[in-house]
């Protein structure tokens, strides 16, 4: 019995860590299309939408390799927002969650 629980303890370990990969894969891209000069920083984009967030908490970015554009999720209260930016010019292309 220990052996069985202590297996399936070690497959539930695995299952969140896919996701996981998958976005250090596109950070890895994100990182590899800035050093090119394709797409701007993070920070730079950060420094253009977070003043615009103001009452709202920052809880960070993804970044969708296909679409080369941020995903940064903001919270205030129970509301969740997201932000979509084209990683190549900083403009914003989508939002959701107002």
């Amino acid at each position: 019995m220990k052996r069985f629980l202590a297996s399936i303890a070690a497959a539930a370990l695995l299952v969140p860590a896919t996701p996981a990969l998958a976005q250090d894969n596109d950070q890895g891209k994100a990182r590899k299309e800035m050093r090119a000069g394709n797409v701007l920083p993070l920070r730079e984009i950060e420094g253009r939408i977070l003043p615009r967030m103001r009452g709202f908490q920052y809880l960070g970015p993804a970044y969708d390799s296909t679409a080369m554009a941020y995903r940064l999720k903001f919270l205030r209260g129970s509301q969740v927002v997201y932000v979509d930016v084209d990683a190549r010019t900083g403009a914003v292309i989508g939002k959701s969650g107002f």
